[in-house]
């Protein structure tokens, strides 16, 4: 037989279910979040190496072209791209660092994430995100 203080435990029960919860959702929420925001950057790193990659074997003229190909494609799991929210920025053949007998080309990828999460932002978790993701890639191409 159920006598009222079962009846009392069972209110407190769901009273501390109720304040517990939301700690927790919270805390699953953010950790989806955060997970999403750090594939997303692993992305945006392989990225900027797929771009300095295709740089080196682009003809003369064509290696913004060819690197922002390679950019997209590497992000087209996201939807981004190089005109979709993505910065990319190629430079031109021009001396390595260091060493001048031979021409680097530089790709850098950015996304300002804080701004434009991939998931929605829970609730208090927006701050330690960062504001940018940014990369940089540099490859030898002669």
């Amino acid at each position: 037989m159920r006598t009222r203080t079962d009846a009392r435990e069972r209110g407190a029960s769901a009273v501390e279910f109720a304040i517990i919860m939301p700690v927790i959702l919270l805390l699953v929420f953010g950790i989806i979040g955060y997970g999403v925001m750090l594939a997303f950057r692993q992305s945006l790193s392989q990225a900027a190496s797929e771009g300095a990659r295709a740089a080196v074997g682009a003809p003369a003229g064509a290696t913004t072209g060819v690197a922002q190909d390679a950019i997209q494609s590497a992000l087209s799991t996201y939807g981004k791209s190089c005109t979709g929210g993505v910065t990319c920025t190629i430079s031109a053949p021009a001396p390595c660092a260091g060493d001048s007998s031979h021409d680097c080309v530089q790709v850098t990828v950015s996304y300002p994430y804080r701004d434009h999460p991939i998931v929605p932002n829970v609730p208090g978790l927006g701050f330690t995100l960062p504001a940018t993701l940014s990369f940089t890639s540099s490859v030898e191409v002669s």
